[in-house]
């Protein structure tokens, strides 16, 4: 499954679903070689039964750093001494609930998985993307799949927001020291997209929670991500903003892809912060028993700082 001559190759880290399957199915479109990065042996040969030869399955998890090595190993073999074109940190899991009782291995999980494991990667695959300068080919791009959480924090998912602040913070100082060598480093933000996550997300028991205040709310919460994912945007339209990341001539440092952009980007980002706290406690039913003024109180809780 060797890329064409001249063909211009792609990592796709986390490709068996959701954005990181949709990116794949762009790509190989436009007539890129994608190594497409799995858990699992079934998915990588369900890539292989809708792609053929178009698609190289990689068998690693972002936490595993002897089956990265494996997968860079197979890479580079694989690219004959060219340079890879790019590589997409796609790969990312959320766990919900409220941080004062969250399990730490829980966040920890987070945290490994979104932002370390995407750290080894890069690390990984940076020799192949220009560092190594016996390669042919120009230096190659890295796009950060990101979240509109990279910049929002919305409760309940402190440790998934955690670590997209951590990767966009992270992504800025890398692009800056990877400068010397040419390699370019660009974040998409998507907002809601219509993935399986949100099955995954409605499954996940949060009944842990039942005994303390924030019953309610949680399930407020996570019936408000349900209808704002399912009814997000495409994987294909993620896909197109990530394809235009790795193919224009000067791409911007971030790309914001939010449907209902207004609401869920512009308004939160400009009002002051004290007011979205208030607006986003009344509509999960966070506020504090007694509380029944939203803007007296949203008033009075910006003079006291």
């Amino acid at each position: 499954m060797a890329p064409k001559l001249g063909q211009k190759c792609v990592v796709v880290t986390g490709a068996s679903t959701g954005i990181g399957l949709g990116i794949v199915r762009l790509l190989v479109q436009e007539n890129f070689h994608v190594f497409g990065s799995v858990r699992k042996q079934r998915d990588a040969e369900s890539l292989q039964q809708e792609f053929g030869q178009a698609v190289t399955p990689l068998l690693f998890d972002v936490c595993d750093a002897p089956a990265i090595e494996e997968g860079v190993t197979q890479v580079r073999k694989l690219l004959n001494g060219q340079a890879l074109f790019a590589l997409i940190n796609n790969a990312g899991a959320a766990f919900h609930g409220p941080l004062m009782y969250q399990p730490i291995e829980e966040f920890r999980k987070n945290i490994e998985i979104n932002l370390i494991g995407t750290l080894q990667v890069t690390q990984a695959f940076l020799p192949l993307l220009g560092a190594d300068s016996t390669l042919q080919g120009p230096p190659g791009r890295i796009v950060m799949v990101s979240s509109v959480g990279g910049k929002f924090a919305a409760p309940f998912i402190g440790g998934y927001v955690a670590s997209k602040h951590g990767m966009e913070g992270m992504s800025a100082s890398l692009r800056r020291e990877l400068m010397i060598y040419g390699i370019d480093v660009i974040i998409v933000g998507p907002g809601a997209v219509a993935t399986p996550i949100w099955d995954k997300a409605e499954a996940q028991d949060v009944s842990m929670y039942d005994d303390t205040p924030y019953k309610q709310p949680l399930a407020a919460f996570a019936k408000l991500m349900l209808e704002d994912g399912r009814s997000g945007h495409s994987t294909e339209h993620i896909a197109r903003g990530i394809l235009k990341a790795l193919t224009v001539h000067c791409p911007w440092t971030r790309y914001a892809i939010v449907a209902n952009r207004l609401e869920r980007w512009t308004l939160p980002l400009l009002l002051p912060v004290r007011w979205v706290d208030w607006l986003m406690a009344t509509k999960l039913g966070l506020l504090p028993k007694g509380t029944s003024d939203l803007k007296g109180a949203a008033d009075s809780s910006l003079k006291a700082d």
